[in-house]
């Protein structure tokens, strides 16, 4: 059976208002609302900033350490798929040349 303490019911049922809250905040009000110019341009290098601070650990980091060796197979196909982007500008194109050099890496050599 469940056994749901009253704070802790209290504490979903304020979380789940506050989240109601902020996200409906600009649906409730009844005038036009835009971000200020620098937001608006703070807002361009959201997805980049978020894509770089999940990826670039996962490639330069094992174990909650940095890699000691070069004989990691993500630093290559880091490389690898860096190189060809800047190439030919293809995100496809990136994502299978970065496996291109990892999978023969990791599955053929072990690294």
């Amino acid at each position: 059976m469940l056994d749901l303490n009253p704070w802790t019911l209290l504490t979903i049922v304020a979380l789940g208002g506050i989240t109601v809250l902020t996200r409906g905040f600009f649906l409730i009000s009844s005038k036009p609302w835009t971000l200020p110019r620098w937001a608006q341009r703070g807002l361009q290098y959201a997805p980049i900033a978020a894509l770089s601070a999940v990826v670039i650990p996962e490639v330069v980091m094992s174990q909650g350490a940095l890699v000691q060796t070069w004989q990691d197979a993500r630093l290559y196909a880091a490389a690898a798929g860096a190189a060809w982007y800047f190439h030919r500008r293809s995100v496809l194109g990136t994502i299978v040349s970065g496996m291109a050099v990892y999978l023969p890496l990791r599955i053929g050599l072990g690294w």
